[in-house]
């Protein structure tokens, strides 16, 4: 069935989604305020990693399209932990500088860390395979 290749980005996306929200509300009491980027489970890897599994387990790990997957997976995880991360170092210290002008706040939570991309990593890897014997 080639439609779950498009139904798997989505499915990805609800489970990280849905996953990232309980774990803020039980860690910090307040999921909403902590919604969008940043945080764990990395949806982009999520996404990514459950896609390219999925094609892995149907069409196999030696086809040129798991190959091409693996290698835009790779790119959107050195993009989560490393360009969008320091993008988040800097919306802190421009908010350090607003607090003395009372501006506007930057969201701070734009990248992730290496175990909220491992975390992605994991549960995309478990989605790829279930969605795989469907």
């Amino acid at each position: 069935m080639y439609a779950m290749y498009a139904i798997a980005p989505f499915l990805a996306w609800l489970c990280a989604g849905i996953l990232k929200f309980v774990i803020n509300q039980l860690r910090y009491g307040n999921a909403r305020a902590r919604i969008g980027n940043g945080g764990f489970p990395s949806n982009h890897t999520t996404i990514m990693t459950t896609t390219v599994m999925l094609i892995g387990f149907r069409e196999g790990f030696d086809s040129a399209l798991f190959g091409l997957g693996a290698a835009i997976t790779f790119i959107v995880i050195i993009d989560a932990t490393g360009l969008r991360r320091h993008v988040g170092r800097h919306a802190e210290r421009i908010n350090a500088l607003q607090e003395m002008n009372n501006g506007p706040k930057l969201r701070e939570s734009m990248g992730h860390n290496r175990i909220e991309v491992l975390g992605g990593l994991v549960l995309g890897s478990l989605l790829g395979y279930v969605l795989s014997l469907l």
